[in-house]
């Protein structure tokens, strides 16, 4: 790594379909904070580049299943993500948009720059197509049977049930995830880019970085093993990057209805973020010095499943256009596991990083998840452990040594530094540990070992705790003044030492250290480097102290825990397999069927095919929680007459409690209420 180039950090684009969970956090973007936080205490030129990825075929569905336009919904998410990444500490510089103008146009002339050098070859083949929505059906917009597992809603891409890969072609008795209709087969052209004529020269660049991580180079050479194929650009949507005209023109293709590929104008957003990042500055044309000088280093934080576009297709664009400069390092970390089980957003298993910030501090999760990162393999997060992390580490040992630290020298120094005196051999230990550790851990973060560099960091601070056990203050300050002074002055100058070392890691944390130690700078505005070489002065008065960290009772914890429990057992419950039986007249007498009026429905959040209703029986007013969302609109509901069953025990859903539940129909394809004929009163019993 050249010290003396300029730093260009992206973290993968998050795709704004959904809220941020903690595998994403720990996978992308933690270790691109940690590693943009050091290198502007390096004084480091780096700009760090981030921003949602807005196009593609999840959020036409979720549109579609929302009765919403896809701009939408990723104004929502892009908000909520943007909002979140700040709460938690994320520190770029510039956070864009895939959907804003500059990006467009970016993009744009990305792609015809490639066409004007004949990079692409034009196809034409049948691809499954939808007669009732007239349009073509991506990967994503088709489902079927899983030809491996038989799960009967599998996507055209991959089945979630077993995780196998596929092609819309394997599948069995596909349909329109649109329509439910079964697709029929039409011509349609698209621009391909021969990824197997530049394999050489890929091959060749990745062989110049043997450092690479290993399971990247596997995966990579893997691809190069089963050999580089052509692989569409443009895609047949109403939703994306229009191919521009002239490259249409170009080869007399009908470009309406045609968009870029959502990986080809993804990572290109790390470019267009850039430039929006330098006209803010100013400055329009400083995004040049960092995407097209040399004289860059090029890091992308992804996780292992964004490895093939970072490594090979963006590298691959990139060399074509010969105006960019290629990435110096793609540290894809493995994945983060929650409780022993994989993340599951669609059955919500999952620490939602929005939830998390509302009840916890972030540096504490910031803390457990640097330490674990799952940086060669799969690491797993639990509730138990960030306890004890946050219990046994940040509050007894880097908080403890903070607190008693300023306390005693608030009560016994009037706040002010007191003078050193003679070092003896474990005073002199101390400061050579402060340099040896912050060269440790800075090495640590050059190396992309953010877990080695967290424990490292959290080694000052344990000794720190050692060495001031071992001083014993509270009995020199009266036996030996000069060795109790001399002391509580190291323990303050390690105390800064550990403000400035922790800010990559725990940065809110820094800043209020920063505030006890009562410095007027913030905490990334110091010197890497000056840490355990430039000292406080002699009297420098202190802030107020304060306790860092506050312990995570036992009772808090075991709320979590059960909440994930509860998750698991459903999803498992829902897999069985339900047993055939008859059903007695006796029992059936003991339903209770009712009339009643809705009076109003809503989303629920998080759940998209459930509406919360609002029902009237008879004289009574009740709530139920019903799958209706993907089948009616709220305003299609709101004053319909339909048969409840009003003797069910209250249950709750998605953290929604039901009071009853609708009688429907389902034909396969839509659920249809059972409504009496005629004007009925609610309340009445149905038999």
């Amino acid at each position: 790594m050249n010290e003396n180039k300029r730093y260009l950090l992206t973290s993968a684009l998050p795709y704004a379909n959904g809220p941020i969970h903690l595998g994403h956090l720990a996978g992308a973007y933690l270790p691109g904070d940690i590693f943009a936080r050091y290198c502007r205490l390096k004084k480091r030129d780096v700009v760090y580049i981030c921003g949602s990825d807005e196009h593609g075929v999840p959020i036409m569905l979720r549109a579609r299943d929302e009765g919403k336009n896809p701009q939408e919904v990723v104004d929502h998410f892009h908000a909520g993500i943007e909002a979140s990444f700040r709460k938690v500490g994320m520190s770029f510089d510039y956070y864009g948009r895939t959907s804003s103008p500059v990006h467009y146009e970016t993009s744009q002339e990305f792609f015809q720059n490639l066409a004007d050098k004949e990079a692409f070859v034009l196809k034409t083949n049948e691809q499954l197509y939808d007669p009732e929505a007239n349009m073509f059906l991506a990967d994503r917009f088709i489902r079927g049977t899983c030809p491996n597992c038989g799960y009967e809603d599998a996507y055209g891409d991959q089945c979630e049930n077993c995780g196998t890969s596929l092609s819309p072609a394997e599948l069995k008795n596909p349909r329109s995830a649109v329509t439910n209709a079964k697709p029929i087969k039409k011509e349609t052209t698209h621009w391909y880019l021969p990824l197997g004529d530049i394999q050489p020269d890929l091959e060749e660049w990745i062989a110049t970085h043997p450092e690479w991580r290993n399971h990247v180079l596997g995966q990579i050479k893997s691809w190069f093993k089963t050999g580089l194929t052509d692989r569409a650009m443009t895609r047949d949507m109403d939703w994306g990057v229009p191919v521009p005209e002239a490259a249409a023109e170009a080869v007399k293709v009908d470009a309406n209805g045609k968009v870029l590929y959502v990986w080809f104008d993804a990572p290109i957003g790390y470019i267009s973020a850039t430039k929006e990042w330098a006209a803010k500055q100013g400055q329009p044309d400083l995004w040049r010095k960092y995407w097209q000088d040399q004289d860059t280093n090029l890091v992308h934080f992804i996780g292992k499943d964004n490895i093939v576009f970072h490594c090979l297709i963006f590298p691959a664009l990139l060399k074509i256009h010969g105006d960019y400069v290629l990435p110096m390092n793609v540290p894809a970390n493995e994945f983060l596991n929650l409780e022993g089980n994989k993340f599951s957003t669609s059955r919500n298993y999952a620490v939602w990083l929005e939830d998390y910030l509302e009840k916890f501090e972030a540096d504490s999760l910031r803390y457990t998840l640097a330490v674990s990162m799952p940086e060669t393999k799969d690491s797993d997060f639990s509730w138990r452990d960030f306890q004890a992390r946050h219990n046994n580490e940040l509050a007894d040992i880097l908080g403890n040594f903070v607190n008693r630290t300023f306390t005693f020298i608030s009560k016994y120094y009037d706040g002010k530094l007191p003078e050193k005196g003679a070092l003896d051999e474990l005073d002199q230990e101390l400061l050579d540990t402060i340099v040896h550790l912050r060269k440790k851990v800075g090495q640590a973060i050059d190396d992309f070992q953010f877990k080695l560099a967290t424990k490292r960091f959290m080694e000052l601070a344990r000794f720190a705790n050692k060495y001031f056990n071992d001083k014993e203050p509270w009995k020199t300050r009266k036996s030996d003044p000069e060795s109790c002074a001399t002391a509580l002055h190291l323990c303050a100058q390690t105390a800064y030492a550990l403000a400035v070392l922790s800010n990559p890691f725990i940065p809110f944390a820094s800043a209020r250290m920063f505030r006890i130690l009562n410095l007027d700078a913030k905490p990334e505005e110091a010197a890497w480097d000056e840490v355990g070489e430039v000292f406080l002065p002699d009297g420098h008065q202190f802030g107020e102290p304060e306790i860092l960290f506050r312990k995570i009772e036992d009772e808090v914890i075991e709320r979590e825990v059960a909440i994930l429990e509860t998750i698991q057992r459903e999803a498992e419950k829902a897999v069985d397999e339900p047993e055939e039986s008859l059903l007695d007249i006796e029992d059936f007498r003991q339903v209770d069927l009712r009339t009643a009026k809705i009076l109003s429905a809503e989303a629920i959040p998080k759940a998209r095919k459930l509406f919360k209703l609002q029902v009237e029986v008879g004289d009574e007013k009740r709530q139920v929680v019903a799958g209706l969302a993907e089948h009616y609109t709220p305003e299609e509901l709101a004053g319909k007459t339909v048969v409840l069953v009003a003797n069910l025990k209250p249950a709750t859903i998605r953290g929604v409690e039901s009071q009853g539940m609708l009688l429907a129909v389902d034909d396969g394809k839509k659920l249809t209420l059972v409504s009496p004929e005629g004007e009925v009163v609610s309340g009445k019993p149905v038999s």
